[in-house]
């Protein structure tokens, strides 16, 4: 326990726009609670997985769909957007209660904290795009990087990326069963590709008939066998003991499930959905680091026969990235508070 600061009241905002914020939100609650009292506000409403933590807030918020085959459902997206009700969740949210203002990629907070001019810290993956050496695709997109450095502004950025390309950059929160497991092959390839529905991904997998696939799909609710394919719902305790004895993964270009992969040093083929360029900058820092990443499924044969082929690569430890990320983060949230600017630093962006 941090006594110096156990009493502090921590506001942990957490985009619920596919299951990788509240993953990693469950991960490091435990953690956050050694250094005060944790109200987790949960924003979204597109995330296939059960929570054990405690919620405090709830919003729909902002909230990206897909499609079956691996894109963006635009018209999904723009039928979530209420302007009136977003505008009265951002005047509501007590966020000036709290000592320290956590942040995980979430706009009402953003918005709340800078109308009240709170400060606050965007923790998380896209806070590390705040740096020029974090990997990006050979070709920019303008609307891409606006999004990610403007959608939840701070005033400190602590990022999160599969290396440490800048010095508020650390390596990634890994799930503790991940951390403690030992990896083994049991001879079949977990596919995890939430833009999919399960006729696409029969359709992808079934003429490999010499390979057997576990599959995890947003559309299965039981789990059932379909030829050389499993179909499993998405569970984190189950998809993480796929993980850890699988020879090798097929995912999108999110980052917690290959940071886990690099972790476990699995065989990883990553396809970015269409559209979403914070996916393309991941495979970008991926392909630097050796990992196949085809800008999309077509040939796919071609692809997963050049993948199977090709050598696993070393495994990455990323088993300090909590303890080094949190104690950057409440370092600094400390000297903040003592610092003549403190004040004048709140609802600005440094």
């Amino acid at each position: 326990m941090h006594n110096s600061i156990d009493t502090m009241k921590i506001f942990y905002a957490v985009q619920a726009t596919g299951n990788g914020h509240i993953s990693r939100a469950m991960e490091l609650l435990p953690y956050l609670q050694q250094y005060g009292t944790v109200d987790i506000f949960l924003s979204g409403d597109n995330s296939n997985l059960t929570t054990n933590i405690p919620i405090k807030y709830r919003s729909k918020g902002l909230s990206l769909y897909y499609n079956c085959t691996g894109g963006l459902d635009y018209w999904q997206i723009i039928k979530g957007i209420h302007p009136l009700r977003l505008r009265q969740e951002i005047r509501d949210l007590p966020v000036e209660k709290y000592d320290l203002i956590i942040n995980d990629f979430e706009y009402i907070t953003a918005a709340a904290c800078a109308r009240k001019k709170i400060c606050s810290v965007n923790f998380g993956h896209q806070a590390s795009f705040r740096s020029a050496y974090t990997p990006r695709p050979e070709r920019k997109n303008v609307t891409g990087e606006w999004l990610l450095k403007n959608y939840a502004k701070a005033t400190r950025y602590v990022g999160l990326h599969f290396k440490k390309y800048d010095d508020f950059i650390f390596t990634p929160v890994i799930k503790k069963e991940i951390l403690e497991a030992e990896p083994s092959d049991r001879n079949y390839i977990t596919v995890y590709l939430p833009s999919w529905c399960e006729p696409n991904l029969k359709q992808l997998c079934k003429p490999f008939r010499d390979f057997q696939f576990e599959i995890f799909c947003r559309q299965t609710k039981q789990s059932h066998q379909s030829g050389n394919i499993l179909f499993l719902p998405v569970d984190k305790t189950r998809f993480s003991q796929s993980l850890i004895h699988c020879n090798g993964i097929i995912t999108g270009g999110g980052f917690e499930t290959p940071a886990e992969a690099l972790h476990l040093g699995k065989k990883i083929l990553a396809v970015p959905i269409r559209g979403q360029y914070e996916q393309q900058c991941n495979t970008a820092a991926l392909k630097q680091m050796g990992v196949l990443c085809p800008d999309s499924f077509e040939n796919f044969a071609d692809k997963f026969d050049h993948w199977m082929n090709s050598p696993s690569l070393p495994a990455m430890d990323y088993s300090q990235g909590i303890q080094q990320s949190l104690n950057y983060l409440f370092s600094h949230h400390q000297q903040m508070k003592t610092s003549d600017s403190f004040i004048s630093l709140c609802g600005e962006e440094i």
